[in-house]
């Protein structure tokens, strides 16, 4: 006895609505079956006269079914009858093939190496029996959606007669669906046609594709019956990758900063000589203003006190030769956050150069275009900024563009500045997309300078990148070997930095450090301006390489010294004197400020004790090692230290000394200078404050903000009124 449950069930039972792709590779599979099988129960009719191949194949089957005829081998003639239709099997689709391959287009191609779907699709070229294309449907979207689903699908089958109106409506839904697929597949199409069209505009690190074929140009040619919708699957999932990227580098947290620990107080008679490496990058300073701009405090390793001292301009009296690029400045004065203590200030300013004496500009423009710079701030902001860099070169300078996604690639040869139309249009032509294979532009960069090598000339590279290098070299001791070994041909590399949520600062440093560059970071359109417009000859134009700082303190005046910032930069004691260290490199105009806060002595507290035990005491150690102290060290009372500044001219190998003493007050100091001092004491102390306080004692934001505020000056750009409100923005993020 049936059970009347299960018929109802049974009866109501809907199937689940399947993929109109899969139904259509379904039916054809069905139909080619059907027609083979078909095929093999009929006679094989053959032309009386096939042409050269075929007449050997001819003869035999006559002669065959003559045997037959008389009955004597109809086995034999079965047999005979079998190979025949597969041999002739064989044949059609060798030149089916033949014919099919040469007009597959890359996309179809691609995809059928890599990504075709494993059920069996006829491998004719003829379309099976009221197949249309998938062209025409997307061309008329609305009658598409108004036609049976089989009709959608690629056959003339009519509709099923469903008397369930449940069914019914499910059959329904199925040819909506099938018809907004449809749209959806001619929409993706239609997007990646005009990408391709972009990228052939720009030549985008790829060959020029050769002329289409007819069958590529019409597309109404199916040669599987599958190439539209094999075709825009594939520009969907390029398109789909493209946005996945912007998405998961657009994620919060992921900048990656080296860690380093604050500079500790030294005793001077444990450690009477500090060294350390000039710098001139602003890009923990740009950085800070950003976050601070988003409402949220910096991570303390983001923070360079030393960065963000040279952010500003000061009014350090400069050099009036170029042969000696550097005139010290040494102020003293009080500390303002530690009571007796004081505070070293040491200032340098480069011999400025005037546009006119700037040597020839032979600049590669390094651009990453990959999938994490699909951001407003990342490429477009690149582009923008290249267009202000122009207005600052002269018109027989020269300018390249290399970009580097998943591959390298030239998109512009070295052009003068004069035709800045085509430069400007090369820029204009980038699009993001792709991983990022930075190493390869590298070396594809260095490559395009060092063939226009200008002799005399500035020959550099101009890196930028919102700092992912995630193809190929990658790691920040590959790169720095890199660039270390290119640096020798004269061609230098600078570092600009876009975006966040994918910032590597400690690579970025590195490969400018390396790279006789500089590495800044631009948030906005005005930083750009201030780094490549207004201070173009300082991140251009090198006046000097390899400068050194050290700073020997007289054990008689100090007995503790602290240098602010520089943590990165440390140097040996005995790097200072060997010139095959590496040190850092200042621009025209440059200006580079460091601050030591002392310990005089007889001021109390000191922050490390004397020590307990005879032994331990350094007097007693120099006896136990038999060294003698100098004999007129306790007469230089006037003296906290004597400062010293080994650089390098431009293209020489020897360095050259300059040197003087720290005196314990500061004569004939100009009110610029003072008021400069001030200023840059403000900054230092917001920048310790960032970091954590651990030196700064009872120092607040309100302190910092009367200090700044006091010090502005002219401020003709506007940037210290600028700091001035950050300060106000880290006060309020702090509460």
């Amino acid at each position: 006895m049936k059970d009347p449950g299960i018929e109802n069930f049974l009866k109501n039972l809907k199937a689940p609505s399947p993929d109109p792709a899969a139904r259509l590779r379904a039916k054809r599979t069905a139909l080619a079956e059907f027609e083979r099988g078909h095929a093999a129960n009929q006679e094989i009719k053959l032309p009386a006269e096939a042409p050269g191949p075929f007449q050997a194949l001819l003869k035999k089957l006559r002669l065959s079914r003559e045997e037959d005829s008389h009955g004597s081998s109809s086995m034999k003639w079965y047999m005979n009858r079998g190979f025949l239709a597969g041999a002739a099997g064989l044949c059609v689709v060798a030149l089916g093939l033949t014919w099919v391959l040469p007009n597959l287009d890359p996309y179809t191609r691609e995809l059928t190496q890599a990504e075709m779907p494993s059920a069996s699709v006829p491998s004719s070229a003829a379309k099976l029996p009221g197949e249309e294309s998938a062209d025409a449907a997307a061309e008329a979207p609305a009658e598409a959606a108004a036609r049976p689903l089989e009709q959608v699908a690629g056959t003339s089958t009519p509709a099923p007669e469903l008397k369930d109106d449940a069914a019914r409506s499910s059959y329904e839904a199925r040819v909506r669906d099938d018809a907004r697929l449809t749209q959806e597949l001619a929409k993706a199409r239609a997007d990646a046609r005009q990408e391709q069209e972009a990228r052939g505009a720009m030549g985008n690190a790829r060959a020029p594709s050769a002329p289409p074929s007819p069958a590529s140009e019409a597309d109404e040619v199916v040669v599987t019956g599958m190439r539209a919708p094999l075709r825009a699957a594939m520009e969907m999932k390029r398109e789909a990758v493209t946005v996945i990227d912007a998405l998961e580098y657009h994620e919060e947290g992921r900048d990656q900063f080296g860690h380093f620990d604050n500079n500790p107080v030294q005793r001077v008679s444990d450690a009477p000589v500090s060294t350390f490496s000039a710098d001139v990058d602003t890009a923990s300073y740009s950085f800070v203003r950003r976050q601070l701009n988003d409402g949220e405090l910096p991570e303390k390793d983001a923070v360079r006190s030393e960065e963000m001292i040279n952010y500003f301009d000061y009014a350090w009296p400069a050099a009036n030769s170029r042969r000696s690029p550097f005139k010290p400045t040494v102020v003293v004065s009080d500390s303002p956050w530690s009571k007796g203590r004081k505070l070293v200030h040491i200032g340098i300013k480069g011999y400025d150069v005037d546009r006119g004496e700037t040597p020839d500009a032979n600049l590669v423009l390094l651009l990453d275009v990959s999938g994490s710079m699909n951001a407003p701030d990342k490429l477009p902001l690149v582009v923008r900024s290249m267009e202000l860099l122009l207005d600052s070169l002269k018109p027989g300078d020269t300018v390249g563009i290399v970009v580097y996604a998943g591959a390298a690639g030239t998109v512009l040869e070295p052009t003068p500045v004069r035709e800045k139309q085509k430069i400007v249009q090369a820029l204009r032509s980038l699009r993001p997309g792709g991983s990022t294979a930075g190493a390869a532009g590298i070396e594809r960069a260095y490559q395009l300078a060092e063939a226009h090598f200008r002799k005399g000339g500035v020959n550099r590279i101009l890196l930028c990148t919102d700092g992912d290098f995630n193809v190929g070299v990658s790691g920040t001791e590959a790169l720095k070997s890199l660039v270390e070994r290119k640096r020798a041909k004269g061609v230098h590399l600078s570092v600009l930095g876009f975006g966040e949520g994918n910032y590597r600062d400690e690579l970025a440093q590195a490969l400018a450090q390396n790279g006789n560059g500089v590495a800044a970071y631009i948030d906005t359109e005005n930083e750009a301006r201030k780094v490549l417009v207004q201070e173009a000859g300082a991140s251009l134009f090198t006046i000097a390489s390899d400068v050194k700082l050290q700073v020997e303190f007289n054990p008689v005046t100090v007995s503790e010294y602290r240098l602010v910032g520089y943590e990165t930069r440390a140097l040996m004691t005995e790097d200072f004197n060997n010139d095959a260290v590496d040190a850092g490199d200042v621009g025209a105009g440059h200006t580079v400020t460091a601050i030591y806060e002392i310990t005089p002595v007889g001021v109390e507290p000191q922050s490390v004790d004397e020590p307990r035990y005879d032994g331990n005491r350094p007097e007693n150690r120099r006896e136990n090692r038999r060294e003698k102290r100098a004999p007129e060290a306790d007469g230089k009372r006037d003296e906290y230290g004597f400062l010293k500044i080994r650089y390098k001219l431009p293209g020489e190998q020897e360095s050259k000394l300059i040197s003087e003493p720290i005196p314990l007050r500061s004569g004939g100091t100009s009110s610029a200078v003072k008021r400069d001092v001030i200023f840059s004491t403000a900054v230092a102390g917001f920048a310790q404050l960032l970091r954590g306080g651990i030196h700064t004692g009872a120092l607040t934001y309100d302190d910092v903000l009367e200090q700044a505020q006091s010090s502005k000056g002219e401020d003709r750009f506007g940037y210290r009124a600028e700091f001035i409100e950050l300060v106000r923005k880290a006060r309020e993020a702090g509460r």
